[in-house]
């Protein structure tokens, strides 16, 4: 079956998708969810969507009204060419964003945990709370003209053609090239601050899933085995890149950092129950393979 990809390359690069250049079964579309003409154009004869477009926290920071405008309106936009051409099934890219940020979060945090915003930065509020709205769209479709759809929160995602725009996995990438660099790596804050992964391939399988299952009108998360504290992550990042320096800890570089009050756990048990998911992958497997692709194509502008 041929699956058809629209791609606006606000924030991505062509040649993060060059190994998918002629394939058979792919073609790619150029265009933009804030056009319907292009989303009307993708969907038609689509049996499914998986709605990926977004801003993400770093971007939302620098434009904010850009964000807005895609994550809510070029998601309505999406909705509306799945009505007009009849999609079966639309799966949602959300994410673990619709918990909040800040002191509040803690604990097991399952799909009926309450938001929170208190302390965290303003750009983190807004791209959960596009998210929230983003999710409702999808229930609003489902009401009122019986649009099947299956939420996902994703963790933050790491893997292969890692880039530099999620605000967690910056520590990654950060450390990662410090590293290369024969720099100590850095732990902003006391490194206690809590963080979920979920590796790349899982959650490309996670997508599939949802699409094949029988679920609709649900939102669960898909996040990685086990969270990991920053300064957890940095040691193990810095082991697997070969070595080096002890971490420095360092205070605030400007950047937009998300941190939470106390240890949390992103629940991930619903995604079995609906869609029969669960990761697989580990945060040393999931490392290790993303430290291997990247020093396999350095220079390469993927």
């Amino acid at each position: 079956m041929r699956s058809g990809a629209l791609r606006y390359f606000a924030f991505g690069s062509e040649a993060a998708i060059a190994h998918l250049k002629d394939h058979p079964r792919l073609k790619l579309v150029r265009g933009d969810v804030m056009r319907m003409a292009d989303l009307l154009r993708v969907t038609e004869g689509a049996a499914g969507v998986l709605q990926l477009a977004a801003y993400m926290t770093l971007s939302m920071d620098r434009d904010p009204w850009g964000g807005l405008d895609v994550n809510i309106r070029g998601v309505q936009n999406a909705l509306e060419a799945c009505r007009a051409n009849k999609v079966a099934k639309v799966v949602f890219a959300s994410s673990n964003a619709t918990y909040g940020y800040g002191p509040g979060v803690s604990g097991e945090l399952v799909e009926s945990t309450p938001f929170h915003s208190v302390g965290a930065p303003p750009a983190a509020i807004l791209y959960g709370a596009s998210k929230i709205i983003g999710e409702q769209l999808c229930r609003d479709a489902y009401r009122k003209w019986g649009q099947d759809y299956v939420v996902l929160r994703y963790s933050t995602v790491y893997g292969e053609r890692q880039h530099y725009r999620a605000a967690n996995a910056l520590y990654i990438i950060e450390t990662i090239d410090r590293v290369k660099r024969g720099e100590a790596p850095q732990v902003f804050g006391d490194g206690s601050e809590t963080k979920h992964f979920v590796y790349v391939g899982d959650l490309a399988r996670a997508n599939r899933m949802a699409f094949e299952s029988a679920a609709t009108d649900v939102a669960v998360n898909t996040s990685g085995p086990a969270p990991v504290t920053t300064l957890q992550l940095v040691e193990l990042v810095t082991e697997l890149a070969g070595g080096g320096a002890k971490p420095e800890f360092v205070g605030s570089d400007g950047k937009v950092r998300l941190t939470s009050g106390g240890a949390f756990r992103i629940a991930h048990e619903a995604a079995k129950d609906a869609i029969g998911w669960a990761p697989e992958v580990d945060m040393r497997e999931g490392l290790r393979r993303l430290i291997e692709w990247r020093d396999g194509n350095e220079g390469k502008g993927a």
